[in-house]
């Protein structure tokens, strides 16, 4: 009979010769092995073969070849006038000028001298005569500006007109000449799509980086027309005013920001979208400046609580909070408390939305808001006003 302890003992037997055996195949493979070794010791090593799935990763050469000759460094000297209420002798009244001259200090302190300093960033030409598109924080109080191309040439340039409500810049080269350059795109990136960055990080030009769109929409506060592309590109400072394209070699956004505790890239860039840049980029070039639609409210997002509240089925739109005196809203019969939906028939997802739906259109044009009041839809026509200077 059988017992339990034997059936176990005789599995551990088994297990034994099996774990043997393995042992004694790698022996044999190692001998085998050496065995090959030795046989081709004087053969010549040859490469590691990939297949072609294998090495299919995307490559950037061509496109970087194409559109890289298009962008610039921009070098920038400025001029800021100092802080201070500080004034001169030519300044203060008759008995404080005779007062400091009889101590023989000469004169009050003096008032203080222009600051100067230097900047830097990228920039790139959109148009065969010498346009060229860069960030308003980078020419900001300029005096001087030159540009610097991937050949190496330095070229003079002017500021045409700037933007700061959006950050940008058009310049314009002082010499005629036949410019490579590169187009804004007309379609919107997508996220996911691959990217790449070309620019001037910490001067030192012509650098190229790539990644994916990773966010769209994204508000940093810097400005009530906030619509950034999220990019994990790397981009650093020197980037701002730079291009990020599309694989067709689009120009999809303008690089202007990075998310970063400590000043460098952490993978988190903002792109000015190319649909932002070419309504700047016209007016800029027409008048120097850009006029934006004005509404005359001032508005606040529709919050789930406030939706209830008023019998909106959904928290969207744009809660007015207020209607200037002799705006536009408030000629047309706007008021405190209506909730803008829609404008022109196309919905209103937010107050941000709103904000800059609304500085698209030029001033004077007619415009129909769509308002929600007292549980109720109407339409209201107006004439947009002329957004005053910041």
């Amino acid at each position: 009979m059988t017992t339990q302890n034997d059936t176990r003992k005789s599995i551990l037997k088994r297990g034994a010769l099996l774990a043997g055996t393995a042992i004694l195949g790698i022996g044999l493979a190692a001998g085998i092995a050496d065995s090959a070794l030795m046989q081709n010791h004087n053969a010549v090593a040859q490469p590691i073969q990939l297949s072609g799935a294998q090495t299919a990763l995307p490559s950037f050469a061509d496109l970087v070849e194409k559109v890289k000759p298009a962008v610039v460094s921009v070098r920038v000297k400025t001029q800021a006038a100092a802080a201070g209420d500080e004034q001169n002798l030519d300044d203060l009244p008759p008995q404080l000028r005779r007062f400091f001259r009889e101590r023989g200090e000469g004169a009050a302190p003096s008032k203080p001298q222009p600051r100067q300093g230097m900047a830097q960033g990228s920039g790139f030409f959109v148009s065969q005569d010498g346009y060229v598109v860069t960030n308003n924080h980078v020419v900001e109080n300029a005096v001087e500006v030159q540009l610097v191309t991937d050949s190496g040439k330095t070229l003079d340039a002017k500021v045409v007109g700037t933007d700061p409500r959006t950050d940008l810049a058009l310049l314009k080269v002082k010499d005629a000449g036949d410019y490579a350059f590169v187009q804004l795109a007309d379609g919107k990136a997508r996220i996911g799509d691959w990217v790449l960055a070309i620019g001037n990080p910490f001067g030192l030009g012509g650098t190229v980086t790539a990644g994916i769109v990773s966010a769209q929409g994204r508000d940093i506060g810097s400005g009530p027309y906030d619509d950034f592309i999220q990019i994990d590109a790397p981009i650093n400072r020197g980037n701002s005013g730079g291009p990020t394209f599309n694989q067709k070699g689009e120009v999809v956004g303008v690089n202007t920001a990075i998310f970063s505790p400590s000043g460098g890239n952490v993978g988190i860039a903002f792109a000015i979208p190319a649909s932002t840049v070419k309504q700047v980029v016209e007016s800029l070039k027409k008048d120097g400046t850009v006029a934006r639609g004005f509404i005359g409210v001032q508005i606040q997002p529709v919050t789930t609580e406030m939706a209830d509240a008023i019998g909106l089925k959904d928290a969207k739109g744009a809660l007015v909070a207020e209607a200037q005196g002799n705006g536009p809203a408030a000629k047309a019969g706007i008021r405190r408390g209506d909730t803008i939906t829609a404008v022109n028939g196309e919905a209103i997802k937010d107050a941000r939305e709103l904000s800059r739906k609304i500085a698209t259109f030029a001033p004077g044009t007619k415009a129909t808001i769509t308002l929600f009041r007292e549980g109720k839809s109407r339409d209201v026509t107006f004439e947009v006003g002329r957004q005053p200077a910041a």
